[in-house]
């Protein structure tokens, strides 16, 4: 008896319980999001059209840097957004 009534009481939602993640939160995994798609869109293309023909394109700075550089802060900010906890 008394654990089907803590059942019953875990399924309600009581006004003191606070949500997992404000709205900071959310903001800062946009934001991280938004840095991962734009290192992956960076880390694109560079190829040949013609696939006999070798293209030096892929070797540059922006696929090899850049890119990669963007996609380490998003999946860091993408950290920060989910362990960060507002001080009251």
């Amino acid at each position: 008896m008394n654990t089907q009534k803590q059942n019953e009481n875990t399924d309600e939602l009581s006004p003191n319980k606070q949500p997992l993640f404000r709205k900071i939160n959310y903001i800062l995994i946009g934001v991280g999001i938004l840095f991962l798609i734009l290192g992956y869109i960076l880390l694109s293309g560079g190829g040949s059209k013609d696939p006999e023909v070798f293209s030096d394109a892929i070797f540059n700075t922006r696929r090899l840097v850049v890119a990669p550089i963007l996609m380490l802060i998003g999946l860091i900010i993408e950290i920060v957004a989910i362990m960060y906890r507002a001080k009251k």
